[in-house]
């Protein structure tokens, strides 16, 4: 019965430190943030970018103060729009050419010492693990 009671104190305590995190702030996101790992997991096959190829190609996403997202590649800039934050998630605004949106979020599962993991969903989706330069 004990072992019982310690146990779902432990959950309990999990439980309730985990919803007190502080939620992610955009100033805490301004800033230039170099990938050095991407993930497709829901990919068939799963796949992970090699490191030469993140080397090479040098992608990083950029948060701007005026809420300006930009995703690049290559050197080449891939995707922009506007951000706003809520909770754990990175709602992007995302703007194409011709002036249409699309928004959707990335889930940042974590922040921590200037390295950010975030994830899309769905089978395109992405696990990226970014360093703040």
């Amino acid at each position: 019965m004990m072992i019982k009671n310690i146990a779902r104190i432990s959950v309990l305590v999990l439980v309730v430190f985990n919803a007190c995190k502080p939620a992610i702030t955009p100033e805490v996101l301004y800033g230039k943030w170099n990938y050095t790992r991407l993930e497709k997991p829901n990919a068939h096959p799963a796949s992970v970018e090699p490191d030469w190829k993140l080397k090479l190609e040098k992608p990083y996403v950029l948060f701007l103060k005026n809420n300006e997202m930009q995703m690049w590649w290559s050197g080449e800039l891939f995707a922009h729009g506007k951000f706003s934050v809520k909770d754990n998630d990175i709602w992007f605004n995302q703007v194409f050419d011709g002036g249409q949106t699309r928004e959707f979020p990335f889930h940042i599962v974590e922040l921590k010492d200037g390295t950010m993991v975030f994830e899309t969903s769905g089978e395109d989706g992405s696990k990226v693990t970014v360093v703040k330069q």
